[in-house]
This record gives structure tokens, C-alpha cells and sequence, in this order.
């Protein structure tokens, strides 16, 4: 169990994350909210990278300032990893080992060959990594981070530039750790969050603006969400305010739109999705999406 009880950084007089708590068991939780939400921050803090103003993050009730200094159980894959092109994946790994355990060689070995399985990455072990694609490079982050993650696991923005292949690989990677340990998972592509997580925690401008299922955050657009078919003409005559997307089919222009009241004649209302419900949270700040067909 990962807690955290009126957390908070401030630097100076500005809070870079005000006081939150929250409460999160084993399983894969997401981190959603926009540039300078506060995301980052409060994944240092979980770390115990960051010394906290106020509050603190306890880990099976010690603090995870505690587990940094006397031996992590605490894996953290920052979201510009980098690695020296000369290693194979098994030299990084075992180097990375050695840092953190005092086991000997050959109990760092099955450690290592363990995680490389974890990520599949055992066939490629011996390969140097200048060899390697961008998502290998992702999964040999992920296998470093798991050596210490026994009970957490924090990435930020893994599947950042990955093809949509490389990042179902990473997903099931993350899903399966989650089996066992608390993982956290930050991103900006929402459809990784509604295809592993049960639960999202969503900030905003340093606050915790909500914490609870996906399906509970998809509520916010309840009633609120509504889709129409109309012509090309008739679309480009629209006003953009509250569109959501305009997708062309063989008939015209599909539009779904967020707004308190029905936007056409034509619209109906429909079954909102949990990115309308994260927008609807967000007060559809800087949502881009309607200036064109795709």
C-alpha cells in the first residue's frame, strides 16, 4: 500500500503540488493532467527523490525517504532514460545490480535473466544497445527499474514514441508487474490508461482534481456528450466551440461535441468516453482536436 497524507512541494511561494492525500493498493494506477499539473513532481515525491513541504509518502507504512536511504524497494523509470550504447542489456543490468544489491554474481545473474524475461528482451541480452529500437530501449528501462521495484514501480511516460505494437508489449509489461507491486504509470495518451488501469489519479495546476475508476471519470461527460452525422458544407459553417472531433465517412461528417445543451437539430446523446470525461473534468482547456477531419 502506498499512501500519501497532505503531501505537498513549495518553492518559495509558489506550490508546485498543494497538500493531497490519497491511498493506493497493488495494481496499475494512472497519472493524467497537463503540462505543469504537477505530474512530475508528485512522482519524485513517491520516489523519494524529493524532500516534501508538508506531508509525507509512506510505502507499507515507512517512509519512501527511508527505503532511498536504507536499500530501495522503490523502481523509477524517468521518462528521458539513457544508456550507454557500448552494453548489451545484460552488462546494464548487472551493473545496475551491483549499485543496488550486495547479492553475489550469481544471484545478480537470475535477478537479471528474471527481469530481461519480464520484458523480453532475453533473446536480444547480448546485443549491444546501440543495436536496439526506441521501445527496447523503453523495456531495458522498465527491467532496471523492476531490479529494486519489489513494491513499487513509477514510469513516466514509457510508451512516449513507441509504434502502437511496441507499446501493447510495454502495457502487458507494466500489467503484469502490477501483479504483485503498486505501479504508477504517467502518461498523455489516455487510451494506455483505459486499456490497463483501474484507477487514474488526475491533477490539475498543482491539485488533485479527481482519483477514483476509469468509468468514474468518463461520468463527468454524462449527459453531456452528443454525436450527429451532417454534411461537409454545413460543418465548416460550424462554430468549433465545445467539438470534440469530425471524422468523414462515405455519408458526410461524423461530429461528437461536449456541451450542456444539444448543439444540432441532429445530435443525440451518447455513451461518453473516458477522454471526454477527463476534458469534460478539465474544463475542455486547449482541446485542438476539432480543427480538422481525420
Amino acid at each position: 500500500m502506498l499512501t500519501a497524507h497532505m503531501l505537498g512541494k513549495q518553492y518559495k511561494t509558489d506550490w508546485a503540488l498543494r497538500p493531497l492525500t490519497l491511498q493506493l493498493g497493488t495494481g496499475l494506477h494512472g497519472l493524467l493532467g497537463p503540462n505543469g499539473a504537477g505530474k512530475s513532481t508528485l512522482l519524485r515525491l513517491f520516489a523519494g527523490m524529493l524532500a516534501p513541504t508538508t506531508g509525507d509518502a509512506l510505502l507499507r507504512g515507512s517512509s519512501v525517504r527511508d527505503f532511498r536511504r536504507n536499500g530501495s524497494r522503490i523502481g523509477y523509470l524517468p521518462q528521458n532514460m539513457r544508456v550507454l550504447p557500448q552494453f548489451t542489456a545484460r552488462q546494464w543490468l548487472l551493473h545496475a545490480a551491483s549499485l543496488q544489491s550486495k547479492a553475489s554474481l550469481k544471484e545478480r545473474m537470475l535477478i537479471v535473466d528474471d527481469v530481461l524475461e519480464q520484458v523480453n528482451l532475453r533473446s536480444e541480452a547480448d546485443v549491444q544497445a546501440r543495436s536496439y529500437s526506441f521501445g527496447m530501449i523503453k523495456r531495458l528501462g522498465v527491467a532496471q527499474a523492476l531490479l529494486s521495484a519489489s513494491d513499487l514501480l513509477i514510469v513516466d511516460e514509457p510508451t512516449a514514441g513507441l509504434d502502437p505494437e511496441e507499446r501493447i508489449r510495454l502495457r502487458r509489461v507494466l500489467a503484469e508487474a502490477a501483479a504483485t507491486r503498486v505501479v504508477l504509470l504517467s502518461t498523455h495518451v489516455l487510451g494506455d490508461i483505459g486499456a490497463s488501469c483501474r484507477e487514474v489519479i488526475v491533477l490539475g495546476r498543482g491539485r488533485l482534481m479527481y482519483h477514483g475508476s476509469t468509468q468514474g471519470l468518463a461520468g463527468f461527460a454524462e449527459d453531456r456528450t452528443w454525436a450527429w452525422e451532417t454534411s461537409e458544407n454545413e460543418w465548416r459553417r460550424m462554430p468549433l466551440d465545445g467539438l470534440l472531433s469530425a471524422r468523414k465517412t462515405d455519408e458526410g461528417i461524423l461530429c461528437r461535441a461536449l456541451s450542456e445543451r444539444s448543439p444540432s437539430p441532429f445530435a443525440q446523446r451518447v455513451e461518453p468516453t473516458m477522454e471526454e470525461g477527463y476534458l469534460a473534468l478539465m474544463g475542455h482547456q486547449d482541446h485542438q482536436e476539432a480543427g480538422g477531419l481525420f
